[in-house]
């Protein structure tokens, strides 16, 4: 089932021009809640496959956001509302790392994944109501939308697992992230997702991030 939020995002993304940044961060919003719902109500190997994806799209995301959006939003919402988003994720990173280790099926999994989904959530919302309104309201049109381009090669580089001694600071994922995509790249291909489910967290969540196309919402 499509969260009305979701929806929200997809129809606000949908006005806005192929590569503005907030049309493909809010269509990377609404991807990652119905990850969620995914991984919530599915069972076995299709969760784990469904973790993976969400899993990368997360990684991939956040690296993006504090790369390319978080510089434009400290002039623009201002450094309480950067760091307030910056611990978020760093929070956030630190309970996903925690999760990629569990078994699926458990019952802790279940708990975290629940707050982690919670924690996701508001997240988002805080973003879509402080930070980009403040970083549209000072931007043109051509420059959101080159934004845009920058954030889709940030996330062609980005890690696509948690890494929480980079998350939170761009200017850490600006030296971490290229090597730590490459781990990262070579461990999703090897077979390295969670629970053994190999390559598909590369191949289908990571690269949704990566290519701009269904984790973008953009073909």
């Amino acid at each position: 089932m499509v969260s009305k939020l979701a929806e929200r995002e997809r129809a606000e993304a949908a006005r806005l021009p192929q590569d503005d940044i907030i049309g493909i961060l809010l269509t990377q919003h609404a991807r990652i809640r119905d990850l969620f719902t995914e991984v919530r109500d599915s069972r076995g190997e299709a969760r784990k496959h469904a973790f993976d994806d969400l899993r990368a799209l997360l990684a991939v995301h956040e690296t993006g956001e504090e790369m390319i959006l978080r510089p434009v939003s400290r002039r623009s919402a201002g450094p309480e509302v950067v760091k307030a988003r910056n611990d978020e994720e760093q929070k956030a990173t630190r309970m996903l790392g925690r999760m990629e280790k569990m078994d699926v099926s458990s019952p802790e999994f279940e708990h975290d994944l629940a707050e982690l989904e919670q924690m996701v959530s508001d997240h988002a919302e805080a973003e879509e109501r402080e930070e980009f309104p403040a970083v549209r309201g000072e931007s043109n049109s051509q420059d959101l939308q080159k934004l845009g381009r920058r954030l889709r090669a940030a996330e062609q580089l980005a890690p696509t697992h948690p890494h929480p001694m980079a998350a939170g600071s761009p200017a850490a994922q600006w030296t971490v992230g290229p090597f730590a995509a490459m781990v990262d790249r070579a461990r999703d291909a090897f077979g390295g997702g969670s629970g053994g489910s190999g390559n598909r967290a590369n191949g289908n969540g990571g690269r949704k991030a990566a290519n701009g196309r269904k984790a973008n919402g953009r073909k």
